[in-house]
């Protein structure tokens, strides 16, 4: 009699502890497994960032038919890191009302680009490329396709621009 009572204790114990493993082991599987899949799956679901408004001066300050490049600082916050970024626009105004501003950022590989006033284009010093003042426009050289422009905006007479990045190297316009 007492010899079946300890046989299915043993059995029972075995099957709980089976249980309880099985229940563990699963538990460690789900907290592994759903950071490293939403890590796995979250670039084909992120979304672009949104633009930020820069304030880029005081529009009587701009000369017409002579490009200024406005220089301004971005903070940028990844998980718990926060670093300061210094990012460029260039503005281009032909009659010190309407507005165009570029960013800063060749379209080839992401350098940053010079105007040359001797020709009056802008030149990217890292593969020659070279691009239209008035429009952007690739001119010479291998960037896929003109100059990013920004959308821009004038409150009380100051010009604002929406500044965002596009990905670099290939010939559609991508925010990133």
């Amino acid at each position: 009699m007492v010899q079946p009572v300890i046989g299915t204790l043993r059995a029972g114990r075995r099957a709980f502890l089976r249980w309880v493993a099985a229940l563990g082991g699963g538990l460690v599987a789900l907290l592994a497994g759903v950071p490293a899949l939403r890590a796995f799956l979250s670039p084909g679901v992120r979304r672009a960032a949104a633009a930020t408004w820069i304030k880029v001066g005081e529009a009587d300050l701009f000369e017409p038919d002579v490009p200024t490049k406005v220089d301004f600082v971005e903070t940028v916050t990844d998980a718990w890191v926060e670093n300061r970024i210094l990012r460029s626009v260039w503005v281009y105004t032909d009659d010190g009302e309407n507005f165009t501003v570029y960013s800063g950022r060749c379209t080839h590989l992401g350098c940053s680009y010079g105007f040359d006033k001797d020709k009056g284009l802008f030149r990217c010093p890292c593969h020659e490329g070279v691009f239209s003042l008035k429009t952007g426009e690739v001119l010479a050289g291998p960037p896929p396709r003109s100059l990013d422009r920004l959308e821009t905006k004038m409150q009380d007479g100051i010009l604002f621009a929406a500044y965002r990045d596009f990905r670099v190297g290939v010939p559609e316009r991508i925010p990133v």
